[in-house]
């Protein structure tokens, strides 16, 4: 929230109690990135109100940690709760500038760009 200037009265939600979070820590502790999964109805407004689809969000990496897969490895834990859930794909939000990396992943941009918290995104998919 800091780095990017998003204000935290719009980062917390009330989808935060209902949502799996996942958490990359070096050896001592210290975190190096967190990431979330919506499911079911916490997902719906976010995927066009496809149950099936899984919605990932509030994917962050310290500035120490990237670079070294701790990005692709919270993507991948996030990928993985929502086969647990039975969920058929993925759907995410990304800020432009990232497009690359879900690229990488897997992910398929899809619909305009559009902004949110003042900085430009698009809506990606991945199947699972």
């Amino acid at each position: 929230m800091v780095e990017q200037g998003v204000d935290e009265d719009i980062e917390y939600d009330a989808y935060d109690a209902v949502a799996v979070h996942v958490l990359a820590l070096r050896e001592d502790g210290v975190p190096l990135g967190t990431g979330r999964l919506l499911s079911g109805e916490a997902a719906a407004s976010k995927t066009g109100g496809d149950l099936s689809v899984g919605s990932l969000g509030r994917l962050a990496v310290s500035r120490a940690a990237r670079g070294h897969g701790v990005g692709a490895a919270l993507v991948r834990a996030i990928e993985d709760a929502a086969r647990a859930r039975r969920l058929a794909s993925v759907d995410l939000h990304a800020q432009t500038h990232a497009l690359g990396f879900y690229e990488r992943l897997g992910y398929t941009a899809y619909g305009p760009e559009f902004p949110d918290a003042g900085i430009p995104h698009r809506a990606m998919r991945r199947a699972l």
